[in-house]
């Protein structure tokens, strides 16, 4: 079952904040990660606006937490964390409808 972490967070430093996506990306890619969603325009209908919103889907929670909990990402998460405020992430499993 797909798995998806939903992440939101502000930017305050963005000349550090440069380095992540790209750092990030590779990783990503190496756990099979698809960046369903990254976004630095999004229009809030509810709730307090953040400068980004990142959906990313894996083919399970398990594939997920791989990803998260890889030690080679230890750095570049500090990074996102160093440079960013406000910062919310979790981890969902795909809707399946009631049969």
């Amino acid at each position: 079952m797909s798995a998806y972490i939903l992440v939101s967070y502000d930017v305050v430093d963005p000349e550090a904040f440069q380095s992540y996506v790209p750092a990030v990306q590779e990783l990503l890619r190496e756990h099979g990660a698809e960046v369903v969603v990254g976004a630095f325009d999004a229009k809030p209908l509810e709730g307090e606006k953040r400068d980004v919103y990142v959906v990313l889907r894996f083919d399970s929670p398990e594939a997920a937490l791989a990803w998260y909990e890889d030690p080679r990402y230890e750095p570049i998460k500090k990074i996102r964390l160093d440079s960013c405020g406000n910062t919310n992430m979790v981890l969902v499993n795909a809707f399946v409808p009631p049969s």
